[in-house]
């Protein structure tokens, strides 16, 4: 059995809910649904999901590969008109039907039988700390307690211009697409599809759901929990299937857009089959500089604390970990990379701050790190190793907490140092104050521009480096992270136009609606008008 930190059976499921995650398993699998129009739903097909740390089968989901099971879906997008299901114009009803429904699930996730179900929900199919999946949990509920009552009619407000004449005036509007899908990944099974897919609907969207089948029960029992709430049920459908499935119904559902979280390769491949109607919040090969001040031990070791938090919370399965950290020799000589390798060496499989890598394999991590160690005067500065006795299935990595050292003068001339390994692994280099330039060119060659850290006070540090980037998001100062994803300040990459953000009302008006412009002209012609050619 598994030994991390245990909540309590559950002696008050709310009813609403179809499962007990403390009982789930190979003797007691559960058995999810798809959601459409309105419905729960089985499917003619199902697949088994093992346990990631015994690998038994303990959840089985619908395979849906059948053209007509999959045709219902599409049938279902296209009943949506191009105008939304609410605009300031039509139904205006529908925002404050939308604020109360987020009041009653802000409600709902901060009673503590509900908390501690969905953290333990997490925690069984994408294991993490404690503390990790309660973050997930308390940055859902403080979401939907941002967008209750007016909020969302209040984020889409509108504005208007004096036009030339009497009865002439300009309006701006913040428009629904219509019908959208959401496509989420596995490692945030909560937050991700929760933020995007209520941003687009508060908007007047309506949504097609497709989350990674792995941790998709999270969300098949979040929206059971939303219906409960006064969710209209028509308008999102949920889908349990494999990446052939999900592109026959995003391409023949004719979306108006689509968001997407996950791999850069995915990313990329969708904008050519969707036609570039598609916002991505892709991969993230995220650095963190530390600045050539170097502040009290107090401070030092809250910097080493957060640099290890960065990298290896939630086994560095976060689209925001650090994965590449520039140590100014100052800092060097201050005993830094000490303290992250003994800080790292305190992860363990028993309360989950080290656990399976999903994404990548022991065989691919060990190829990974056989790679960069070619380099020269690269070397293994901590872990490395493959973690021994426990029961993690071979199809999920099992790894030490890793840093490598690569020679800053080498990173850019292999394309293995700056590839992202999903996992709990980091480049670390050094530098000198006269090599700042050179670290900055290592920085604009990556091909994501997700989330940064710079950790200094430095004024004219913070400037240089600030200027002269471009992540969207960036944290500046002695505390600098590179991780979190809060609910209170955008989170997305900047430097693509398809960028999604996450969250906050700038991200929510910019991934799900667009600007339409109506000009009333609304006053009778003078009398005796007679138009002149021009």
């Amino acid at each position: 059995m598994q030994k991390f930190r245990n909540i309590a059976s559950f002696s008050t499921i709310p009813s609403y809910f179809s499962l007990d995650p403390n009982q789930i398993s190979a003797r007691n699998p559960h058995k999810a649904q798809n959601f459409l129009r309105g419905k729960w739903i089985d499917a003619h097909k199902y697949q088994t999901i093992v346990d990631p740390l015994n690998g038994e089968p303990f959840i089985t989901v619908p395979d849906v590969q059948d053209r007509q099971e999959l045709q219902k879906f599409v049938d279902s997008a296209k009943e949506c008109p191009i105008s939304g299901l609410h605009n300031p114009l039509k139904n205006p009803q529908r925002y404050q039907i939308y604020g109360e429904v987020c009041h009653k699930i802000a409600a709902e996730l901060k009673k503590k039988e509900v908390h501690d179900f969905l953290v333990k929900l997490i925690q069984r199919v994408v294991p993490k700390h404690f503390a990790q999946a309660s973050g997930e949990v308390v940055v859902t509920e403080r979401f939907f307690q941002n967008f209750s009552g007016d909020q969302p009619r209040f984020l889409t407000r509108s504005f208007n211009v004096a036009g030339d004449r009497p009865g002439q005036q300009s309006s701006g509007y913040r428009w629904p697409y219509g019908s959208c899908a959401v496509v989420a990944p596995f490692n945030f099974p909560l937050e991700i599809p929760s933020l995007q897919i209520f941003g687009a609907l508060i908007t007047g969207n309506k949504v097609f759901f497709k989350g990674d089948s792995r941790v998709n029960v999270v969300m098949e029992q979040m929206l059971r929990l939303a219906l409960h709430c006064g969710l209209p049920a028509t308008d999102v459908d949920m889908l349990f299937g494999n990446g052939e499935a999900t592109e026959f119904i995003l391409k023949q559902g004719n979306f108006r857009n689509t968001q997407f979280t996950g791999s850069s390769k995915v990313a990329e491949h969708l904008t050519k089959v969707l036609n570039g109607k598609i916002r991505i919040e892709d991969a993230g090969f995220d650095w963190k500089i530390l600045g050539p001040d170097v502040p009290d031990v107090d401070t030092q070791n809250y910097v080493a604390w957060q640099s290890d938090q960065d990298a290896y919370g939630s086994t560095g399965q976060k689209c925001s970990a650090q994965s590449i950290l520039f140590v100014h020799e100052n800092w060097v000589k201050a005993g830094f990379l000490d303290k992250i390798k003994q800080l790292a060496s305190t992860r363990k499989l028993q309360d989950l701050s080290n656990g399976p890598i999903i994404t990548w394999n022991n065989t691919q991590i060990k190829q990974h790190i056989d790679n960069i160690l070619k380099i020269p005067q690269s070397k293994v500065l901590f872990g490395g190793q493959e973690l021994k006795n426990h029961t993690i299935p071979s199809i999920y990595g099992a790894f030490e907490p890793t840093a490598l050292y690569v020679p800053l003068e080498q990173i850019q001339k292999n394309k293995a140092v700056t590839t992202e390994l999903f996992g709990p692994f980091q480049i670390v280099t050094t530098y000198s104050s006269d090599q700042i330039n050179q670290v900055l060119d290592v920085i604009n060659n990556l091909e994501n521009h997700l989330t940064a850290g710079i950790v200094s006070n430095d004024v004219n540090f913070l400037r240089h480096v600030q200027s002269n980037t471009t992540n969207g998001v960036t944290y500046s100062g002695i505390r600098a992270r590179t991780t979190g994803a809060p609910q209170n300040h955008w989170f997305g990459p900047c430097g693509d136009p398809r960028g999604a953000g996450i969250g906050t009302p700038e991200a929510i008006l910019s991934v799900w609606t667009c600007h339409r412009e109506i000009i009333h002209d609304t006053d009778l012609a003078p009398q005796g008008f007679k138009g002149q050619q021009s």
